[in-house]
């Protein structure tokens, strides 16, 4: 018995590009903005990045938890309640401290919100959730890809206009929840997955959530790595001569290709089984970072890019959808919670664990040593998966 639901996938994946538009404004502005506008220190603005994911991540959590405890469509809209009025109060205030306060404050809504709209999606009943998840990713994109174009052409003009405009497309999600998301949600005792002889908590249950751990651990470590390139990246190719434009523009290489090429994944569907696909996707991922050692031109950078693209798009998006699948719908905001916890403590430590490895070593040896604890713990879940394979079939 599948949940009875009405939440269409159209309106989750709008849910999805509005909110990444609106905080693609932000993210590539917040560093920047604090050094050149507000003449804080890069120490204080890391500090401020640092508080922001830990926001991040108790919103991650705490809207998990109120999905699955208390009401589903409460839940996001006190998410998009904290995240438009953090950003429509910047329009006002943005001196400091208040710039970083507000900037918190709208991480901890966003963080509900990102959980939220992967809880719905795993609701979303007549598409598979391999469909699913790879249809919100696409719009995700989309949103990154819109943000981070406007916010180049906004911002010079005025940073008011950047928080003025990224308002709207707060409002517009907040439209959208109020409207859309208010669906009667039955959940069924037990899911596919879940349906052993001894019930919930049988030992088949049992190694499915241990792979699911297994699973985020490697995630960390991916997050951790993509991290770089939001961060050490932009030094590094500056201090070879690249003008910055030049990294910029990878970013919206990088979107525009996960918009072309999702729907061809999606294609791999009848084909090719998804936990088999996210493997080979993540190897390719951590393979970029290892040929990065190599890179010393703007082409080499380009073509790795477009490498760690291809990756990216072969497994990001089916992660959600494989948490869906190895958990009972009745824990969907707990596990989604979990996995973008996951992402936001990859994204916390990486900048720190790259500027402590780059001052104590070199760039070479940092890309090695993240391209090795991907390989590792991907080399886990995949022994384990086998393990658990091997399970079922003696079962």
């Amino acid at each position: 018995m599948t949940a009875k639901t009405n939440v269409k996938l159209k309106w989750v994946a709008l849910a999805s590009l509005l909110n990444n538009t609106g905080a693609a404004f932000l993210w590539p502005l917040t560093t920047m903005y604090m050094h050149n506008y507000l003449h804080q220190t890069l120490t204080t603005a890391g500090i401020v990045m640092l508080f922001m994911s830990i926001a991040m991540m108790a919103g991650n959590y705490s809207g998990g938890w109120l999905f699955d405890h208390w009401s589903q469509y409460k839940t996001a809209l006190v998410g998009v309640s904290l995240s438009t009025l953090a950003i429509f109060l910047l329009i006002f205030i943005h001196t400091w401290p208040w710039f970083a306060l507000l900037m918190m404050l709208n991480s901890l809504g966003d963080g509900i919100n990102a959980t939220i709209i992967n809880s719905y999606g795993s609701m979303v009943s007549d598409r598979t959730s391999r469909y699913v998840f790879n249809y919100i990713y696409m719009a995700f994109n989309i949103g990154v890809v819109i943000g981070t174009l406007l916010v180049g052409v906004l911002l010079p003009i005025s940073v008011v206009l950047v928080f003025a405009v990224a308002t709207v497309f707060y409002v517009l999600l907040t439209i959208l929840v109020v409207l859309t998301f208010n669906v009667r949600i039955v959940l069924p005792k037990k899911s596919a997955a879940m349906r052993t002889k001894s019930g919930a908590r049988s030992a088949q249950h049992r190694r499915l959530i241990t792979l699911v751990w297994l699973i985020l651990l490697n995630l960390v470590t991916i997050h951790l790595s993509y991290s770089l390139w939001e961060s050490v990246m932009a030094v590094h190719m500056t201090n070879m001569g690249i003008p910055f434009y030049a990294y910029s523009m990878l970013w919206t290489l990088n979107g525009i290709l996960i918009i072309i090429g999702q729907p061809l994944v999606n294609k791999l569907s009848p084909y090719v089984r998804l936990s088999s696909q996210i493997i080979v996707g993540i190897f390719i991922f951590a393979l970029s970072f290892l040929l990065l050692v190599f890179a010393r031109s703007l082409a080499a950078f380009v073509c790795d890019f477009v490498i760690l693209t291809i990756g990216e798009t072969t497994s990001f998006a089916g992660l959600p959808a494989w948490v869906a699948q190895l958990t009972d719908v009745n824990e969907a905001g707990h596990y989604q919670g979990l996995l973008n916890i996951t992402i936001s403590v990859g994204r916390a430590i990486g900048p720190l664990y790259g500027g402590y490895v780059i001052e104590q070593g070199n760039y070479q040896i940092l890309f090695i040593s993240v391209f090795l604890m991907m390989i590792i713990t991907l080399g886990i879940v995949l022994t384990y998966l086998i393990h658990v394979h091997h399970m079922q079939v003696r079962a």
